[in-house]
Formats: structure tokens, C-alpha cells, sequence
């Protein structure tokens, strides 16, 4: 059974457009609205894990972070979903040292196991970059899917037969 599904955000949410903080230049890829509310009606937590590396390297705040995400929670609610917790590192290696969040390491989607309480084993992740399987990887979730592109909605009904979720 499927308790939760995580998502990177950038490449598998929305277009990927190098260091996104600005709301202008936000493009959904097709059906991840869609496979928001999909997880939503399912009881399915819907939750995304992305790295921000832009933030230790001063290009945007952690403000104009939460702001893109306000901006996404709302578009979600005009088609009546919602993305249940939003977790993000605003490190990076260069500009501020080793940390535990940023994936590859597990430390985000630990921290929403933990808020969430929920169990790993019972989770999968939906990510388009390795560091994001390795990440589900070691945090023990039941799978990380690479999503190379397309239709995100259909992408999640396949690894979400009735019955599993």
C-alpha cells in the first residue's frame, strides 16, 4: 500500500528552467496538476523534495522560495488539489558546506517522514535526476521512479494500480 508520493519539483512538477524562483517563468509539465489531485482524491500524501542551491549562492531567498511555492499551492486549488508539505534545501556544497538535506542524502524526505509519519516502505518518489533515485534509495522508500518526461498523471496511475494505493 502507498502511503505518500514524493516529487522533485524541478524537471518533474514544472519545466525545468535553471534556478526557477520567479513565478513568470513557471511552466507545469503536463498532467502534474493533475497527478497532484490524483494522489489527493486517492488519500495519498503529495509531497515535494527539491534542492535549492540558488539560495547559498545568493541568486534568489528562501522567501522568494515559499513564495513560488504559494504560487503553486494556488493554481493547484483551481483545479481543486494541493501539495501536502513542501520541503527544500537552500544549501550547497560550494558556498555552504556539506549538509544532510541536500539529495543525493535522504535528510528531506526523512524530515517528512517524520512530520508526516510516514512509513518509508510505504512511500515512493518520482524524481528526473539519479541523486533523486539515490535519495529515495536511502531514505528505504519502496521505490524511486525516473520521470523522464511526458505525462506526469499517467506516469503516476502506472505505478499506482487500483489496489495498490
Amino acid at each position: 500500500m502507498i502511503q505518500a508520493i514524493f516529487f522533485d519539483r524541478d524537471g518533474v512538477l514544472n519545466e525545468e528552467v535553471g534556478y526557477l524562483w520567479q513565478v513568470e517563468k513557471f511552466k507545469w509539465i503536463d498532467g502534474a496538476r493533475e497527478a497532484i489531485k490524483f494522489c489527493n482524491e486517492r488519500g495519498l500524501l503529495a509531497i515535494v523534495v527539491t534542492n535549492q542551491g540558488g539560495i547559498a549562492r545568493g541568486l534568489y531567498t528562501a522567501r522568494e522560495v515559499d513564495n513560488l511555492h504559494d504560487f503553486m499551492q494556488q493554481s493547484l486549488s483551481e483545479v481543486g488539489a494541493h501539495i501536502d508539505g513542501f520541503y527544500y534545501c537552500p544549501h550547497h556544497p560550494d558556498f555552504s558546506g556539506e549538509c544532510d538535506c541536500r539529495k543525493p542524502k535522504p535528510g528531506l524526505i526523512l524530515h517528512a517522514c517524520e512530520d508526516f509519519n510516514i512509513n518509508p516502505a510505504q512511500a515512493i518518489m518520482f524524481g528526473d535526476s539519479e541523486r533523486d533515485i539515490q535519495a529515495a534509495r536511502a531514505a528505504g522508500l519502496r521505490d524511486g521512479i525516473f520521470f523522464a518526461g511526458g505525462n506526469l498523471l499517467e506516469a503516476v496511475k502506472v505505478h499506482c494500480k487500483e489496489g495498490e494505493t
